[in-house]
């Protein structure tokens, strides 16, 4: 394929990507195989080194379909993460919808989302987890939990010495919690990961 018919291909995706509606089963489908492709190779292989090809391959899509949707891989990486994280971010915002003001030995396991929002994305949470990952995936997920707390800092009760210690020592609560549920191959459910994360609040309140 030479260049000009190459890039003339690609500027009629990028033309036709406009006309397409994102709810058409066709696309839900191709969009989904490409995502639970690439998670599949990110087990095995670096973001950097997966081709679009291999991609396409593995997802049973062409390299056309792939272009109407993504300009490469990485766009691809950033579409799951960016969904990945807003799901977060709503799982950790569910129990301040249902208080003024939110404290944690009171807290009701019932309205603890977090872990539920992990298992939703397991097979990324996986990977995020594995000892040879890279290490940029965690600390995407640390730096959105501990945003996450420093935007609700007003939810905190008053006459906290240090705020910013406070939410780096919970960040890493709930983050050694994850990797511990992974290394126990997320036997648990969510709901019992919330009991103990209630719970060892809990304990934690009483020394």
């Amino acid at each position: 394929m030479s260049g000009e018919v190459f890039t003339k291909g690609m500027n009629d995706n990028k033309r036709g990507m406009g006309d397409m509606n994102p709810n058409d089963l066709r696309v839900i489908n191709t969009k989904k195989a490409l995502h639970e492709a690439l998670l599949a190779l990110l087990k095995n292989a670096p973001l950097e080194s997966i081709s679009v090809s291999t991609l396409c391959r593995k997802a049973e899509v062409s390299r056309g379909a792939f272009y109407l949707h993504y300009k490469d891989v990485s766009a691809l990486f950033d579409e799951h993460l960016r969904h990945l994280l807003q799901d977060l971010e709503e799982s950790y915002y569910e129990p301040y919808r249902l208080v003024p003001e939110l404290v944690p030995s009171l807290l009701d396991p019932s309205t603890i989302r977090i872990f539920h929002h992990v298992k939703k994305y397991q097979s990324f949470y996986e990977i995020v987890f594995d000892k040879n990952a890279s290490l940029s995936y965690y600390y995407s997920l640390f730096g959105k939990i501990k945003s996450l707390m420093l935007d609700n800092s007003e939810r905190y009760p008053p006459g906290i010495q240090d705020l910013s210690m406070l939410v780096a020592y919970q960040t890493n609560a709930i983050m050694g919690l994850l990797i511990q549920w992974n290394e126990d191959g997320f036997s648990h459910s969510p709901e019992y990961m919330n009991e103990q994360l209630v719970y060892l609040v809990g304990v934690r309140d009483r020394y």
